[in-house]
């Protein structure tokens, strides 16, 4: 079976290397699914869920935005930040959101308020893909 070499990159570090069957990932006009044989493409993405599968896993992280690149059965995504869902700390995400959620409500300036709804957006992505990951692994 044909399958993606998928390599998510921060400027820290690799997030996540291997071959896999499909990516959907968050594109700026939308969700992007990938699988092998895909057209060459670069695109930006927005902070949102990484999705990947490889044979009956699946995948999850927490991406907040960069770019995406398709070309010869390779995805490369170069991102701000990346985690995959079992690194994400739930108690640090909720802060964050209930930090961006306080400085929303407190309407200062406009750069502040377009940051702090950029941080609201990054720390309810993290919460869902943690989320999604722990209900996962809650015993049936």
């Amino acid at each position: 079976m044909p399958s993606l070499q998928l390599d998510v990159v921060t400027a820290e570090r690799v997030v996540y290397s291997d071959a896999v069957d499909s990516v959907v990932a968050p594109g700026t006009l939308g969700e992007l699914g990938i699988l092998p044989g895909h057209a060459a493409l670069v695109t930006t993405l927005q902070p949102g869920e990484l999705r990947v599968r490889k044979g009956t896993d699946e995948i999850d992280l927490a991406i907040s935005g960069g770019f995406l690149e398709v070309r010869h059965d390779r995805v490369l995504i170069l991102a701000d930040t990346a985690e995959r869902a079992e690194e994400i700390d739930i108690e640090r995400a909720q802060a964050a959101q209930e930090r961006a959620l306080r400085l929303i409500q407190e309407r200062r300036e406009r750069a502040d308020l377009i940051q702090a709804e950029a941080a609201l957006r990054r720390s309810r992505v993290r919460l869902k893909v943690a989320r999604r990951r722990r209900e996962g692994m809650a015993p049936s």
